[in-house]
């Protein structure tokens, strides 16, 4: 009998069910291999936007096109250009959302560079609300060609310019010229070269109109005093100023309404032309006062009126004068104190770490409830035990950093007085360096800092280690006002990061 096998009936069953199996439809894209499944839930999400890509209902695609347009354009480019693989209810919205436009240029692929850009501005229907452009190497005599990228439509109403020159020149050039078109649409403007050898000129400066500028920031570029007050005059709503190491600016005077955060350094060398001397005459709304990076002796700041200052820091000794009002210190030593300024929230001192000092700076500032030192090495000081009652250690610091941490026998006794003395402290944090900071010497540390008579039975100690992240505050912070704590580690980012 010529009868078929079970296996050889078990093989043709297994072939036949393969060959049933729908095989997969390729699509040429950079979404990879699409199956007919895919497909299928495609087409029915392009029929019902509602439905969620994994099944069940999509509620954030169900919010107006308006709030989903403003989700992708805060995003960076590259990630608001990844929605468009969420659903097909996002596609449409990628392709005409305002552009949040990073670019590179560098001096030996600048052809190339340039023409992505440009491409980029032809397949994009939406306006651009960013462009943050970093221009490299000795590329200068190409600006004309920022200027014509900056002449299309797309960047009429631009929000944001952040132009990053880096040229180890030894000439000086000019800003470009797009700058005076974007000026009566931009909310934030950024300025930063490598070298001081950008230019603001005054020419330029007088023809700007800031009408809706909130957020200044000029770094390591070169303008004269009258250029920059004839700049801030023209920006009525400015709300954040950063002036950090440029040169040609000796004395900065700010009468501004408006302002709420001011960050000032001097130069990175000892040049003719840097600030050495900063007076705010009237600034009712200001709030933030940071000079994290004074590198030479001789620094004066003079503040006539700022009622509502809370932040300030970081001092250093190289401020040989500071007058607050009436409140004057010369070198971190208070030489008046005819009045004290209860405003003040949060306080950061760049110094050594002599408990004389500190304790003079929370007399003068009762309400103090965040305190930042960075210690630098500068003799050696007892800070001997001692019991000392003020209002700030009584009612309001909660918490103390303690930055460059050696657990020498000078800074066991700086943190012991506020483990003694602070009566509603929260936290001690200590920054140390990353080869000191292991759990063995951190066990140590706290063995050591075991008080029985501590103020506040709650205090908690946090060891971190320094990863190399940049010690003080980054002028970047110091313009987010979204942050109520510029000096917040949280928030602190690399040294070499752009502004």
């Amino acid at each position: 009998m010529g009868g078929v096998s079970a296996s050889a009936k078990g093989t043709a069953a297994r072939r036949l069910e393969v060959e049933r199996v729908p095989r997969p439809a390729i699509c040429d894209c950079k979404m990879g291999v699409v199956t007919r499944a895919k497909k299928r839930r495609l087409d029915e999400e392009s029929s019902n936007p509602e439905l969620a890509p994994r099944g069940g209902e999509d509620l954030i695609s169900r919010l107006p096109d308006d709030i989903l347009t403003g989700i992708i354009t805060i995003l960076p480019g590259k990630d608001a250009a990844r929605t468009q693989m969420l659903s097909r209810r996002w596609r449409p919205l990628w392709l005409s959302a305002p552009l949040n436009l990073e670019a590179r240029v560098n001096g030996g692929t600048m052809g190339m560079d340039v023409a992505t850009i440009r491409s980029t501005l032809r397949t994009h229907k939406g306006p651009v609300r960013r462009f943050s452009l970093s221009w490299s190497h000795d590329c200068y005599g190409h600006f004309p060609v920022v200027d014509s990228i900056l002449g299309s439509p797309m960047f009429d109403n631009l929000q944001g310019f952040e132009l990053f020159y880096y040229n180890n020149c030894s000439q000086n050039h000019p800003v470009p010229r797009s700058v005076l078109r974007l000026s009566h649409t931009l909310r934030v403007l950024i300025i930063r070269s490598r070298c001081d050898r950008l230019q603001f000129p005054m020419e330029t400066a007088c023809m700007l109109n800031f009408p809706h500028l909130k957020e200044l920031a000029l770094s390591t570029i070169n303008i004269a005093d009258s250029t920059i007050h004839c700049l801030l005059s023209q920006c009525p709503v400015l709300e954040s100023l950063v002036l950090d190491a440029n040169r040609g600016c000796r004395r900065l005077r700010i009468c501004s309404l408006t302002l709420r955060s001011l960050g000032v350094s001097d130069t990175y060398s000892s040049v003719e032309g840097k600030l050495e001397e900063v007076i705010i005459e009237n600034a009712p709304l200001l709030e933030r006062l940071t000079p994290p990076g004074i590198r030479h002796e001789g620094f004066v700041i003079r503040v006539i009126q700022a009622p509502k200052l809370k932040t300030l820091g970081y001092l250093s000794h190289k401020i040989s004068t500071l007058e607050l009002g009436t409140m004057v210190s010369q070198k971190l030593v208070p030489v008046s104190l005819s009045n004290v300024m209860r405003a003040m929230k949060i306080l950061a001192l760049n110094t050594a770490p002599n408990l004389d000092v500190v304790i003079d700076f929370l007399k003068c500032f009762p309400c103090v409830e965040k305190l930042y030192i960075v210690a630098i090495n500068q003799g050696n000081f007892k800070n001997v035990r001692r019991y000392v009652s003020l209002e700030c250690l009584d009612l309001h610091l909660k918490m103390v950093e303690f930055i460059n941490y050696q657990g020498d026998l000078t800074d066991l006794n700086f943190i012991k007085f506020f483990v003694l003395n602070a009566r509603v402290l929260e936290c001690i944090k200590f920054v140390a360096r990353r080869d000191k900071c292991d759990a063995k010497w951190i066990q140590k540390q706290h063995q050591r800092l075991q008080l029985y008579s501590r103020a506040s039975r709650g205090v908690t100690l946090d060891f971190q280690a320094d990863y190399g992240a940049c010690s003080l505050v980054h002028m970047k912070h110091i313009c987010d006002l979204t942050k109520d704590d510029p000096f917040d580690r949280s928030f602190r980012r690399c040294r070499d990061e752009q502004i």
